[in-house]
């Protein structure tokens, strides 16, 4: 039975008649104009509040979290599209999975990239920031068909937002860690700020690429450090992609060894010294303290007082990553000789570059047989070279001619008591007998240093401290949040070490919160990775003023069930978020720990195989492809490139292929949308039908968008090959199709007579009886060339299917008169006879 459809069938609220076709004219129905279907369905989204979210009423929560984007270049690019596609994806399928689905936007304002831009730009971060902001969501974010629940909006510069990103600061400095200390810190000459570690990339600022020096400050910092094991154990139950948990890994960085103290000869300082090597001990032939390490100064000789004072004044002017990657390296005696703890033999103590005092202890024990770079220090300064660590396969227990250090485990030699044993057991009992002498502990050390949040800019949030000369450092009470960023037309940054906030009299002079007396404010800014440490605890509470996130409602909603972004982010955004979470979690302010259940790192794309930038002009904007192609086009497209984690090549060829192939679509809609079968399709229309509902159901899932959309084009191919199509098979291919191309299968759907919103509709279920295929073309090849087509049973045997090939005339006539030498069989795929 057929069921029949016209083209003027009225649709209620969801669509107005489409009207009487002129004379001479084509019916609108047939013709795929992207740009009227894509602009009505968005008005009519909007208009009918069809992906918003009633957050208390809801059942079933699924909270879909994308990365908010930076209002602070020219507009999305590719890049943020293809993000924000691969998770609107996921959300439109979970949502036809009967979930009810929060997909919120909003934008990351504060900070230094938005106040270069207005540097760039001549204007003032204020007004460049609404003008960006009305530009990324009205003529970018709303044309790329992410289900966005806009009624949650946030943005950073908010007075509404960043006070509670003062709160928790605030929350911090209470829990004692919020602290204010002078430290060495990273300083961009470029940007006239400091950095926190995680912002230096290879050396350089990760914002403008300029060289990062050092500077010693009196900063803010989150002691971060005091969560590092809890980080490292919990990446072990986060489902995350590995990649991303191995970055955090890296990051985080535990060593564990030996810490001990070198007492100094003739006198009583001792140093602390961290090796994660006990076993190579024996092999120390010096000392190396880092140029800023505090004892330096007391116990320097006389002889070299100058020549310490003009190489640490050196130092000082290179960024940390060029002091530990340098290939020569450099340094300078101090004068000064420490006790070898076994051996009481005299070792110099110097101090060199490639030695960091914000790791350990800022003091290494020099072992140049064993470590690389104490080798070409000692090769450089003449110092000896004595190796105690020889390999295990070794026939001789002598030292051996050293070009380069043996930095691998192996067997002590030379090594007192110690001789003889494998590393892993030296390095056992070397720890315990300094334990047991009261000489040295076995310690856990981390390569993550705590998050310096301190910024001399003026675009962010005021930290919310006041100095008083009576009360000392004193936070501003809660009740007098936000502490407002004043309007100046005097906003660019000086690099001079204070924020342009210190030249403005009227916010830094306050009144003392505790004794009413004359004090001052806080002038520097916190880092803008504080705002969007904490951003997905505020969306779904943005519209209560009273608290930062309302208990029940984060509660219901959190934490947030998938989180796409970039791999990028793996050190500063999301550590730091787990972080933050971490802490209002041990205060009581929320019941969970971590924030993210599923996070999954999206690939990189790039431009005619290279990487795209501003400098090779190669950036592609979006903007004009969803102009000519359509936002559904680029969508699916995007998606095609490759698998969605690794990401793919754009080319303009390619897009234009897309977009046949969702006309190809349109087509078959209009071919049958007239008359479609009512009855089920026959057997082998079925099995196609539920095992392609299948392979996309399962590829989706699994963000294997690429070979989801290769399945659909293959089930189209067939589909169009049929005189007649059941109503089941074209509203399942629609409803298949819609999470990659909302626009174009919500008009289909209705053109087929529906009447509500294709995506609150079910995604379709796969029988399971139609999953097993009874049979399968296997091709046969004779010596590697295509032969024939058999019918098997997927599991046949080898046996079985040399005897039905042998029965088709074609492999009968190239067989005559030889014999099978060897047989290739892939059962379900091939078989391969070879003569």
């Amino acid at each position: 039975m057929r069921q029949c459809y016209n083209n003027t069938t009225k649709r209620g609220l969801w669509y107005e008649p489409l009207g009487p076709v002129k004379p001479g004219q084509p019916d609108p129905a047939n013709v795929y104009n992207h740009l009227s279907i894509e602009a009505h369905w968005q008005n009519v989204w909007q208009q009918s509040q069809t992906y918003e979210v009633d957050l208390a009423a809801a059942a079933h929560p699924f909270y879909n979290l994308m990365m908010f984007p930076y209002p602070s270049a020219e507009g999305l690019h590719v890049g943020n599209v293809y993000a924000f596609t691969g998770a609107d994806i996921y959300g439109r399928f979970m949502a036809m999975q009967g979930r009810a689905v929060f997909e919120p936007m909003g934008f990351d304002a504060f900070g230094i990239h938005s106040e270069n831009f207005a540097i760039k730009k001549g204007i003032h971060p204020g007004l460049l920031t609404v003008q960006n902001v009305e530009r990324f969501r009205e003529t970018q974010l709303k044309r790329i068909g992410n289900r966005f629940c806009w009624n949650y909006e946030v943005q950073t510069t908010d007075p509404s937002y960043y006070k509670w990103t003062q709160w928790i600061f605030l929350q911090l400095f209470k829990a004692g860690l919020a602290v204010r200390k002078k430290a060495q810190v990273n300083w961009c000459p470029s940007c006239k700020t400091v950095l926190a570690d995680e912002q230096v990339i290879a050396g350089e600022c990760e914002r403008c690429s300029t060289l990062v020096t050092q500077r010693e400050l009196e900063q803010w910092f989150f002691k971060i450090a005091n969560y590092a094991q809890r980080l490292l154990d919990n990446l072990d139950r986060l489902d995350w992609s590995e990649k991303v948990k191995a970055a955090q890994r890296n990051w985080i960085g535990r060593s564990e060894g030996l810490q001990f103290n070198l007492h100094l000869a003739e006198s009583e300082l001792q140093i602390p010294v961290f090796t994660t090597r006990p076993d190579t001990i024996f092999g120390m032939t010096y000392v190396v303290l880092a140029p800023e390490h505090p004892l330096v100064d007391r116990i320097v000789t006389e002889e070299y007082c100058q020549a310490i004072a003009t190489y640490k004044e050196h130092v000082s002017r290179q960024s940390e990553f060029a002091r530990t990657t340098h290939q020569s390296k450099t340094g300078v005696f101090t004068g000064a000789y420490g006790i070898h703890p076994l051996t009481q033999e005299r070792i110099p103590i110097w101090i060199a570059d490639y030695v960091l005092s914000s790791y350990g202890t800022g003091a290494v024990m020099a072992v140049p047989a064993h470590d690389d770079r104490d080798f070409q220090f000692a090769k450089t300064m003449g110092l000896p070279i004595r190796q105690v660590v020889i390999p295990t396969s070794a026939s001789s227990t002598a030292p051996l001619e050293l070009d380069t250090a043996f930095t691998e485990h192996g067997t002590l030699i030379e090594s007192g008591r110690f001789t003889g044993l494998a590393s892993q057991d030296a390095i056992q009992q070397i720890i315990q007998w300094f334990e047991q002498q009261n000489l040295g502990d076995r310690t856990v050390q981390f390569r993550l240093r705590d998050w310096l949040i301190s910024r001399q800019r003026y675009w962010g949030p005021p930290i919310p401290i006041v100095y008083c000369g009576s009360c000392g450092i004193v936070p501003v009470p809660e009740e007098q949040l936000p502490v407002h960023l004043p309007e100046t037309e005097d906003w660019l940054p000086r690099g001079t070490g204070t924020s342009p906030l210190a030249q403005i009299d009227s916010f830094v002079n306050t009144i003392c919160p505790c004794c009413g007396g004359a004090a001052h404010r806080e002038t520097d800014v916190s880092d803008n990775f504080l705002d969007s440490a904490w951003y997905f605890l505020r969306y779904p509470s943005s519209k209560y003023n009273d608290v930062p996130f309302d208990a029940q409602i984060t509660a219901k909603w959190l934490p947030v069930n998938m989180y796409i972004g970039g791999a990028e982010h793996s050190v500063l955004h999301l550590l730091y978020s787990r972080f933050i979470t971490m802490v209002l979690h041990d205060l009581g302010y929320i019941e969970f720990e971590e924030p993210f259940e599923c996070f999954r790192a999206h690939g990189l794309l790039t431009k005619d195989g290279a990487k795209m930038s501003k400098s090779k002009g190669n950036v592609v904007n979006p903007d004009e492809y969803i102009e000519e192609y359509g936002a559904d086009t680029l969508r699916t497209y995007l998606m095609f490139l490759g698998p969605y984690h690794q990401g793919g090549d754009f080319s303009d060829r390619g897009i234009a292929g897309m977009r046949r192939f969702l006309n190809r679509v349109w087509q078959l809609v209009s071919k049958h949308r007239h008359c479609l079968e009512s009855s089920s399709p026959d057997l082998d229309s079925g099995r196609r039908l539920h095992q392609t509902i299948n392979k996309v159901s399962e590829d989706i899932q699994a963000l294997k968008y690429n070979t989801a959309i290769a399945a659909l084009m293959e089930y189209l191919n067939a589909l169009q090959l049929k005189p007649s199509l059941c109503e089941v098979e074209l509203k399942s291919y629609l409803l298949m199709l819609a999470p990659f191309a909302p626009h174009l299968t919500e008009e289909l759907w209705h053109q087929i007579g529906e009447s509500s919103s294709i995506h609150q509709q079910t995604f379709p279920q796969a029988n399971p009886e139609f999953l097993t295929q009874e049979q399968v073309t296997i091709t046969v090849q004779i010596n590697g060339r295509k032969r024939a087509n058999i019918l098997l049973s997927p599991t046949a045997l080898q046996e079985e299917a040399i005897a039905i090939a042998k029965q088709t005339q074609s492999v009968q006539r190239y067989l005559e008169n030889q014999e099978i030498s060897r047989v290739v069989y892939v059962p379900g795929r091939i078989l391969n006879l070879v003569t």
